[in-house]
């Protein structure tokens, strides 16, 4: 079966509902630190582990660089992010209950972390999105229900359609994908791109576009 894929309406519906969050007893601020974790798989490809192991000197606020460590291929990275990714953790950073975590060294503070200046459980982050999306959304025939990878995948093939919108060749681009996400090869990134009906028409469109030129230099 498919991925369930994220589109820009179902996650800004996810990211409200998850900003309302409530607090708890061992969970401030639990809303917006939700948010930012959610917002920042969708937006930078990220695994929940990636999140949840950040710490504030990972964060470059000021050459807008996250740096990665201890991934999943054992490939630290730098992940590059834009004004919109800027002003969320800049928000979340100015938070008093944030700034008051008691870690030694701030720069060794988790970026996320509820009690105990323990990081956040990535099984903790895993049901709180299942809370969040059960019978929500609406799942297509052959597309499995969400799980909290779909928000990587929802970047990756979100990737792959604005280079075929840009005119751009999305095989040649494949490996700084690859390099984005972490993977070992861009044959590991192939399986994001999941064939979507927006995607395979721009594929066709691509090909009639192309196929004709090509048919007469082989007769040529």
């Amino acid at each position: 079966m498919q991925p369930f894929l994220f589109n820009a309406e179902q996650m800004a519906d996810l990211l409200d509902r998850t900003a309302a969050l409530p607090d708890r007893p061992k969970g401030p601020d639990r809303g917006q630190s939700y948010h930012l974790m959610f917002a920042l798989m969708y937006a930078l490809g990220l695994r929940v582990g990636e999140v949840c192991r950040l710490k504030r000197g990972d964060v470059d606020q000021q050459r807008q660089l996250l740096r990665i460590n201890r991934t999943k291929f054992s490939k630290d990275r730098l992940v590059p992010f834009g004004p919109g990714v800027a002003r969320r953790l800049d928000g979340y950073f100015a938070r008093a209950s944030i700034q008051g975590n008691k870690a030694a060294r701030l720069d060794e503070a988790p970026v996320f972390s509820f009690y105990g200046g323990r990081t956040v459980n990535p099984g903790s982050v895993s049901q709180t999105f299942h809370h969040l999306v059960l019978d929500r959304y609406d799942i297509p025939p052959g597309v499995s229900p969400p799980r909290l990878h779909c928000l990587r995948h929802s970047f990756a093939v979100g990737m792959l359609l604005r280079w075929y919108r840009a005119g751009e060749d999305p095989g040649a681009r494949l490996v700084h994908l690859s390099t984005f996400l972490g993977h070992v090869n861009p044959s590991s990134t192939a399986w994001y791109l999941t064939i979507t009906p927006e995607l395979l028409d721009l594929a066709n469109e691509r090909f009639e576009r192309f196929a004709p030129i090509n048919a007469y230099e082989a007769v040529s």
